[in-house]
């Protein structure tokens, strides 16, 4: 029984350290009145993201993402039963933290920022938003596949993918949020009530990261 769901339980505490850290400094900076800043939400989701993935990679891939799940099920990687199963828990796991910085903050600290819920700036259109997203994600599909399951990836533990987030937000923050995660955004959504372009955070990461495993596996790679 064990074996059976460590996996799936690696996937819900590492997505939820991953959104508590993530989101929550989305929220600090908020309550901070802007002393966090961008480099400073950039590093915190790109540093807690290398270290889950480098404790959880050998338990479940270290995947804290459904569209990286999907990815790697185009990769053939992921078996499809398993699929539902890591992106119900991935779900589960951004849930309780947003659930949880809600607890933690005053309403009136975490609501204009709808407990760090991604968001489309003012006068992005949500194609421009979709697009945005698929290219931030295929380019951390890339570092997933090229760092950590290639069999001939460089030993670097999660950090190549967690650099690569963090890059992808310096870019992307300001735009969409540069979510690259669909549940991502469900976990402070549903906490916060927030769904303004919801569907966008799903279609776009999903596409770049489907986009990316084709590529990378059927045109570049040997060895994967």
């Amino acid at each position: 029984m064990k074996d059976k769901w460590s996996p799936a339980l690696a996937e819900l505490v590492g997505t939820f350290v991953f959104f508590f850290i993530g989101a929550g400094a989305i929220v600090t900076d908020s309550y901070t009145h802007g002393a966090v800043g961008l480099i400073g939400i950039a590093l915190a989701h790109g540093l807690i993201l290398s270290v889950m993935v480098s404790t959880f990679g050998a338990v479940s891939g270290g995947h804290f993402n459904p569209a990286v799940t999907i990815g790697l099920w185009v990769a053939k990687k992921v078996n499809s039963s398993t699929v539902p199963i890591y992106i119900i828990a991935q779900l589960i796991g951004g849930t309780l933290a947003g659930l949880l910085l809600r607890f933690l903050f005053p309403e009136a600290v975490w609501q204009p920022v709808h407990l760090g819920t991604p968001a489309l700036a003012v006068g992005v259109s949500p194609l421009a938003a979709l697009i945005l997203e698929a290219v931030l994600t295929f380019f951390l599909m890339l570092a997933v596949l090229g760092t950590a399951v290639d069999a001939k990836a460089p030993k670097i533990g999660g950090f190549g993918i967690g650099l690569t987030v963090a890059v992808d937000i310096f870019v992307g923050g300001p735009i969409t949020g540069a979510a690259m995660n669909p549940a991502r955004v469900f976990g402070p959504a549903l906490a916060s009530g927030f769904w303004e372009y919801h569907w966008v955070y799903w279609i776009g990461p999903i596409a770049g990261a489907a986009a990316a495993s084709w590529i990378y596996t059927r045109l570049i790679s040997k060895t994967i």
